[in-house]
């Protein structure tokens, strides 16, 4: 996630400046995202950890939410900025690492929404990852987070993630409220719009 390419941009980078969108850059909010927001579940002070382009940082934004959105590409960032101000919504966006994020930058937070990041890190740096979130997030806020899931079949795309290695990564000082089965709708690939994926609602304990 933080090796840079020879301009010195992370790789993520260039998935933002290919001529083609990414996969998972669909210019519109995720459905069971939009689905989270109409419950009023994106409230308060909260952080799109890889947020992209911004649509889902946008989104809880438009829904009242003090909203930064946070992504390692400066492609990216440029862009949800270009957004956000084209939209007139308060939304903040910044450059960070997720597996090292300044609690000055981007905490305390209320709530935390992860769509599409947690299934690209491998085992050593999942625990860095949760760790980075739990220094931003307050004690008893929550983590949205939607992931690759093993329901998908074939092997193309994100590493599959379990049920019991969600709750592996988030079993020290956090509860697992639910997971449930949910769908990522894509750009196409190999004939597929949507693929299979895991909504893990997360609560930090009131001490860890």
């Amino acid at each position: 996630m933080t090796t840079p390419d020879r301009q010195g941009h992370p790789p993520w980078n260039a998935s933002y400046t290919a001529a083609a969108p990414a996969p998972w850059d669909i210019g519109r909010p995720q459905t069971a995202v939009v689905a989270l927001a109409d419950a009023g579940l994106l409230a308060g002070r909260t952080l799109d950890a890889g947020c992209g382009t911004g649509e889902h940082t946008l989104l809880a934004a438009s829904r009242g939410a003090d909203a930064i959105g946070i992504d390692i590409a400066p492609a990216a960032i440029e862009r949800a900025r270009a957004k956000a101000a084209d939209r007139g919504l308060p939304a903040r966006f910044e450059v960070a690492d997720l597996l090292a994020l300044p609690p000055a930058l981007a905490g305390p937070v209320d709530t935390v929404l992860d769509c599409g990041v947690f299934h690209v890190f491998g085992d050593d740096d999942r625990p860095r990852y949760v760790a980075s979130l739990a220094a931003v997030l307050r004690p008893g806020g929550r983590v949205y987070l939607m992931c690759f899931s093993d329901r998908q079949p074939g092997d193309w795309g994100p590493r599959r993630v379990r049920q019991d290695e969600l709750r592996a990564a988030f079993s020290d000082g956090w509860t697992v409220e639910s997971i449930t089965p949910a769908v990522f709708e894509i750009n196409q690939v190999q004939d597929e719009h949507t693929v299979q994926a895991w909504l893990a609602v997360l609560r930090r304990g009131q001490s860890g």
